[in-house]
């Protein structure tokens, strides 16, 4: 499988890194072909399926498009991709619009407003699915916490991409809760700054949500 990620910071980097390891085709992408981070990442990697490129290469390139940009950045993001080259595509959105201008996270947009659905507005014709937003970068691929594997919470509005993205998350080491169609973005979005605020008060970052059950 062919996986092109608009965006080259941290998330890009271990989501790349973990669909490498997997087996498949990555293209890591800046605004621009050529991107410091991206040919950096492109020589750590020593990978064959390895390769980098502009958003727009990345969104021509994937069978599945991953959104790892600045939260509140994407739009303009998927704009210079052209959300037509997503059409029909599987995008997973693993970004959070949080605004630090005041020093303290603070989460952008509201019900019917979160980036989730501005993000399915803008390409209508993809298949656009919220997850790997609700941990830190480090964990991933392939977590290793007590407990067992922790709960990867999706949403999405086409259930076979959500099968698909399910499928993938459990290569990735995590079991996977539906939490419904692309409106329920705010909520795996508040969930964010819910991990975020509890990792600065403990100062601990290895952590992950996990759903019990009786």
């Amino acid at each position: 499988m062919k996986v092109g990620i608009l965006g080259t910071g941290d998330v890009g980097k271990a989501l790349g890194n973990g669909f490498l390891a997997l087996g498949h085709s990555v293209m890591l992408a800046g605004r621009e072909p050529n991107n410091a981070k991206a040919e950096e990442w492109l020589k750590k990697a020593a990978s064959p399926g390895a390769k980098t490129g502009s958003f727009k290469d990345a969104a021509k390139f994937g069978d599945i498009v991953v959104l790892a940009t600045l939260g509140t950045a994407t739009l303009e993001a998927m704009k210079m991709a052209g959300p037509e080259n997503l059409n029909g595509k599987i995008v997973l959105d693993t970004t959070n619009p949080l605004d630090f201008s005041s020093g303290k996270p603070k989460l952008v947009g509201g019900l019917g407003d979160s980036a989730g659905e501005k993000h399915q507005k803008l390409a209508p014709q993809a298949h656009v699915v919220k997850v790997f937003n609700t941990v830190g970068n480090a964990l991933m691929f392939k977590p290793k916490l007590q407990g067992g594997p922790p709960t990867m919470f999706i949403c999405g509005n086409d259930a076979g991409a959500k099968q698909k993205v399910t499928e993938l998350c459990r290569d990735f080491g995590w079991e996977t809760l539906d939490a419904g169609g692309i409106e329920s973005s705010h909520y795996l979005e508040a969930m964010c700054l819910v991990w975020v605020l509890t990792a600065i008060k403990t100062g601990g970052w290895m952590q992950a949500f996990k759903m019990l059950r009786a």
